[in-house]
């Protein structure tokens, strides 16, 4: 299944019927009087996370979702039917937006959550409403009110505890693929990956979810290399396991490079606790690594753990402080959600 993570969506409530404008005609019976019915409602548009869907590349084949209308009043007091609702089922983390791709209309991060994109019209009264002591034969009746059409984009975020960043080629597939049931495509070459992964990572009988995105490099921001699009995929996650490739010739440029472009993005980003790992130590000597890893930790300003994502020394310890981050937020994510207990 292709990865798609921007849509574009009609979307257009149904009108409501018209009302009816009937009169009671039956033998033996004089002056029957208005029995016209009210139109039927229109339907809505709703848009629903649902469980199963990890990509929008439903919309891509299907972009206009338009509801049943109202159907007219009849005769004999008889309402008209309302018309049918369309729902838009979306996977977990869309957010939908209005047509300025700016202004947020809600944000689906939980299955399950429903948000009305447009409301269908109220059918019109027929003539049966509008009888009085004064008029006790009315000949009119409303029409329905139209439905709401509007263009919408929605913008899916995926759903993860933690998020991989790093350079083309620093390893975060492999990282992914040795520690998740995620197979994400890895090659000596830069912009393997064209599009987010995501795999569930197990680690002392705990479990969690981890994102692996394009590879960054200088200028991503602006648009150079695959741009920093992807990166909207971490927003959402408690931690940024930072992987920096360890037989590079800079490894402090490196990382400052990625600093810089995650802090170009957002700020709530590049504040994200952050777990910095030096990859690729197998390829190493003791002394060099020890060297390598001293001039990391001064440009990062934190421990820097050593591992190996192909033999697979030291990606424990990597889990373990991932899940440590993980456990706080959630922890802390409890806490403000029970609020200050109080006697």
């Amino acid at each position: 299944m292709k990865f798609l993570d921007l849509a574009k969506v009609h979307v257009r409530s149904g009108g409501g019927g018209g009302g009816c404008v009937s009169f009671r005609r039956e033998k033996f019976i004089e002056y029957g009087g208005p029995d016209g019915g009210d139109g039927g409602r229109g339907g809505d548009v709703w848009a629903v996370a649902v469980d199963g869907l990890n990509t929008l590349i439903d919309f891509r084949y299907q972009q206009h979702f338009f509801a049943k209308s109202g159907q007219p009043g009849m005769g004999k007091g008889r309402t008209g039917k309302d018309g049918d609702d369309v729902i838009l089922r979306v996977p977990a983390g869309t957010e939908i937006l209005d047509e300025d791709e700016e202004t947020v209309i809600a944000d689906l991060s939980d299955v399950g959550q429903k948000v009305l994109l447009a409301r269908g019209g109220n059918g019109g009264w027929g003539n049966l409403q509008f009888k009085s002591a004064t008029n006790q034969a009315p000949r009119r009746a409303n029409s329905g009110q139209p439905g709401v059409e509007r263009v919408l984009w929605l913008r899916l975020k995926l759903i993860a505890d933690a998020g991989l960043a790093g350079l083309p080629n620093a390893g975060k597939s492999t990282f992914l693929a040795a520690t998740s049931n995620a197979r994400p495509k890895i090659a000596d070459y830069p912009f393997t990956t064209l599009h987010p992964n995501l795999g569930v990572v197990a680690v002392d009988g705990r479990e969690f979810v981890v994102a692996d995105i394009p590879g960054l490099i200088e200028g991503a921001s602006e648009g150079r290399g695959l741009g920093d699009r992807f990166l909207g995929h971490v927003e959402r996650c408690a931690v940024l396991l930072q992987i920096v490739d360890g037989t590079s010739e800079d490894v402090a440029a490196d990382y400052r490079v990625i600093d810089a472009e995650l802090a170009a993005y957002s700020p709530v980003v590049a504040g994200k606790p952050r777990v910095v790992a030096l990859n690729k130590a197998d390829a190493l000597d003791p002394e060099m690594l020890a060297e390598v890893r001293a001039a990391l930790e001064a440009a990062a300003g934190q421990k820097v753990l050593v591992m190996s994502g192909v033999s697979g020394a030291g990606v424990t310890e990597v889990l373990r402080a991932l899940w440590a981050e993980i456990a706080a937020a959630r922890a802390a994510g409890e806490a403000e959600e029970d609020g200050p207990w109080r006697p």
